[in-house]
């Protein structure tokens, strides 16, 4: 039966709670327990501390904001040691920031035999799953929509003196909760909104071409690709809009759901932790646009030989609605989207990135 459909899991523990203001429901989230909260160092100036100073009340027992931009095992050690040898921890993390920060507490929510962050990263470095000592849960609040990484396991840690980066994905390593406000992505400037929605895009689209996707993930994945390119060339010239910073945050949100199964950060690394940083800093679209449509091409020929068939080809007309295209055609049209995109949020123009995406994408399929 070529046309039977496959067999999938999905499964994802969080609770979700979703809209503008739920961040003040972290008391009930709590229940009665004790926390650490895990912030960035900006959140002071920007009174967001304070607010959550007065949101959790006597339940707050430390705050941690000496956290850095893509978490370094240099500056993470002494956070592990301190958190870990402290007599009042908290019963509860909760991680409110970007990515970097939810990457942070998730470092911290496991603790080794010996409390050193040492045997931390020894255990990381054999590639293995490993069962902690202990665990504290963690409670999400992101600020910026794109990671997605309040609904996954993974956190990345990097060693940028030995050139290396470790991913830790636990079974204890999901949050307990998220709670994505998006009235905290607010504040966020240009550059770092540009930031956040490519980076949830690639992860949406990594999680249409994924060998492990599923009818799931291929659901939230599709939702979450259209509405980044619908919303993020509005919001760039509207940063203040609480109706387009809601659409990303669900957006965000939505990727984060469709990758949250996947073996993404093995299966394509490149996208999460390389493009989407290069995308930003360097606007390299054309180079990770190329990359996605050669792997989704590649993806929709194993389709085609397997069982599925049906359900992948429909996946990838929704997300790049051209149907009874060839996958040349079907990137020009997805070019043609992204250009639109490029007109409002990229300086160099979309034109151009579409020109040299074309050129990239038929130079590598020769």
């Amino acid at each position: 039966m070529p046309n039977a459909a496959p067999s999938w899991q999905y499964h994802n523990p969080v609770a979700i709670s979703f809209g503008s203001g739920c961040v003040e429901t972290l008391p009930r989230v709590l229940g009665g327990r004790t926390a650490t909260l895990v912030t960035f160092p900006e959140a002071a100036d920007l009174g967001l501390t304070a607010r959550l100073e007065r949101i959790l009340g006597a339940s707050l027992t430390t705050i941690i904001d000496r956290t850095q931009s893509n978490p370094d095992i240099d500056g993470l050690a002494d956070l592990y040691r301190d958190f870990w040898s402290r007599p009042a921890q908290g019963d509860v993390l909760i991680a409110v920031g970007g990515g970097s920060v939810l990457d942070t507490a998730k470092s911290l929510m496991v603790r080794t035999g010996d409390g050193s962050f040492e045997a931390l990263v020894d255990l990381l470095s054999t590639g293995k799953s490993f069962v902690p000592h202990r665990v504290k849960p963690l409670i999400a609040v992101p600020t910026t929509a794109g990671t997605g990484s309040e609904v996954t396991p993974w956190a990345t840690i990097w060693h940028r003196a030995a050139g290396k980066k470790y991913s830790l994905h636990l079974a204890q390593t999901w949050p307990e909760a998220a709670l994505v406000d998006p009235a905290l992505t607010l504040s966020l400037p240009a550059g770092a909104t540009l930031a956040a929605g490519l980076d949830a895009l690639s992860h949406a689209l990594e999680s249409i071409w994924n060998v492990n996707a599923n009818s799931v993930s291929d659901t939230h994945a599709v939702a979450a690709a259209r509405m980044v390119l619908e919303t993020l060339p509005d919001l760039m010239r509207d940063l203040g809009s609480a109706h387009l910073r809601g659409r990303m945050s669900l957006a965000a949100l939505q990727a984060g759901l469709a990758f949250s199964n996947q073996d993404s950060a093995r299966a394509f690394d490149f996208l999460r932790h390389d493009a989407a940083p290069r995308v930003a800093a360097r606007n390299r679209l054309f180079v990770f646009l190329a990359d996605g449509a050669l792997a989704c091409a590649r993806r929709r020929r194993r389709a085609r030989r397997g069982a599925g068939t049906h359900f992948r080809r429909r996946a990838c007309r929704r997300a790049c609605p051209a149907g009874g295209l060839s996958g040349s055609a079907r990137c020009q049209h997805a070019l043609r989207e992204l250009r639109r995109v490029g007109r409002g949020c990229l300086p160099h123009g979309g034109s151009s990135i579409a020109r040299r995406a074309r050129q990239e994408f038929h130079r590598r399929r020769a």
